[in-house]
C-alpha cells in the first residue's frame, strides 16, 4: 500500500504565519489567561495582515511583536475588534465559541503514536533544517515499510551536498533532490502565506482525515483547536488502554453548547460511545491546561506526537 506524507520547515511562508498568530495569542495569555483571542495572519512581500478578534484585559503591541518576527523592512497592518457579542454571551457560561467536527489519531506504527510516513517526513524536515535554516520541504512515498520516493527541497542549499545528507538519514529507492533547481529566493521574499493553510501537516498527514478548521491563532474556547487537542487525548489513552493497533476519535460541537453533539471513537474498526471525560471547553481546559502561553511551540513542527499533554 502506497502512503504519501509531506513536511515543510518553520521558515515556510505559512508557517511563520501561523507562528505570528500562535505568538501573538500567547502574548495575551502571558498577561491575562482569559484572553478570547482568534486571529489570521496573512503575508508576503513586504506586507504582514493581522485581522481578527481580541476580547482580554492585556495589552500588546502587536506590530512591535511581529517586526521582532519578521525584521523591521515589513509593513505590518493590524485589523482586530473585540470578539460579537452574541458569541461572547455564550462562551461566558462555557459553551463552545464555534461548531465543528474535531478527529484525534493514534497507532501503534511509532513510540509518538503518530503514522509512520508522517513521522519519517517531519524528522527528516527537522534534520535537513539544522543544517539549512531555511524555508523548504520534504515528500516522503513509502510502500508499506520500504521509502520509494524522497523528494527534498530547500533553499540556499547545494544539490548534491543536500542529496547526501537525505541518504545518510533515510534508505530509498529514488531521491529527487530539488528537482526545479537549487533556488536562494524562498520564505516571504518568493510567495505569500496564511494561518491555518498547512492543516494536514499540523495534524496527521493526508491518510487520516481532518475535522474543523486550523488551529494557529485560537485560544482554547475555539473548539476546533481545543476539541482536536482532546480528541488526540482519547485516541491515545484508548490506544494504551485497549493494546489497539489503530484509534480514530470524533467530537462535534454546536456553537454556544458546553458538551458535544457526537463523541465516538473507532478502535480497529469498532465503535463505541465516549463518556469518560469532561468534554466541554473548561473541562478540556482544566485537563490539558490550555490557558497557559504554549501555542508559538505547537506552530512549528506539528501539534501531535511530540510530547505535549494531549500526546500523553
Amino acid at each position: 500500500m502506497l502512503k504519501t506524507a509531506e513536511f515543510v520547515s518553520p521558515k515556510h511562508p505559512d508557517k511563520v504565519c501561523d507562528f505570528i498568530a500562535d505568538s501573538i495569542l500567547d502574548a495575551f495569555l502571558v498577561q491575562d489567561k482569559e484572553s478570547r483571542v482568534a486571529v489570521e495572519v496573512m503575508g508576503g512581500h513586504g506586507y504582514i495582515t493581522v485581522s481578527g478578534e481580541i476580547t482580554s484585559r492585556a495589552k500588546v503591541d502587536i506590530e512591535t511583536l511581529v517586526l521582532e518576527i519578521v525584521g523591521p523592512k515589513f509593513k505590518v497592518a493590524v485589523h482586530a475588534t473585540a470578539q460579537s457579542p452574541q458569541i461572547a454571551q455564550s462562551v461566558d457560561i462555557g459553551g463552545a465559541g464555534d461548531q465543528g467536527i474535531m478527529v484525534g489519531y493514534a497507532c501503534a506504527e511509532t513510540a509518538n503514536f503518530m503514522p509512520f510516513e508522517y513521522d519519517l517526513a517531519r524528522n527528516l524536515c527537522m534534520e535537513i533544517y539544522k543544517v539549512y535554516p531555511n524555508d523548504g520541504k520534504v515528500q516522503v512515498t513509502m510502500d508499506n515499510k520500504k521509502v520509494k520516493t524522497i523528494v527534498a527541497s530547500f533553499q540556499n542549499s547545494k544539490s548534491v551536498e543536500l542529496l547526501k545528507l537525505v541518504q545518510s538519514k533515510i534508505n530509498a529507492d529514488e531521491y529527487l533532490i530539488n528537482p526545479a533547481g537549487e533556488w536562494s529566493i524562498g520564505g516571504f521574499d518568493a510567495d505569500s502565506g496564511i494561518t491555518g493553510r498547512k492543516l494536514i501537516i499540523d495534524a496527521y498527514g493526508p491518510n487520516v482525515p481532518v475535522g474543523g478548521g486550523s488551529f494557529s491563532g485560537k485560544d482554547y474556547t475555539k473548539v476546533d483547536r481545543s476539541g482536536a487537542y482532546m480528541a488526540r487525548k482519547i485516541a491515545v489513552d484508548l490506544l494504551q488502554q485497549n493494546s489497539a493497533k489503530e484509534v480514530l476519535v470524533n467530537l462535534a460541537y454546536a456553537i454556544g453548547k458546553p458538551q458535544p453533539v457526537m463523541a465516538t471513537a473507532l478502535i480497529d474498526g469498532r465503535e463505541i460511545t465516549v463518556t469518560e471525560y469532561d468534554l466541554t471547553p473548561v473541562g478540556i481546559r482544566k485537563l490539558l491546561r490550555l490557558d497557559r502561553p504554549i501555542y508559538a511551540k505547537t506552530s512549528v513542527w506539528g501539534h501531535f506526537g511530540r510530547g505535549f499533554a494531549w500526546d500523553k
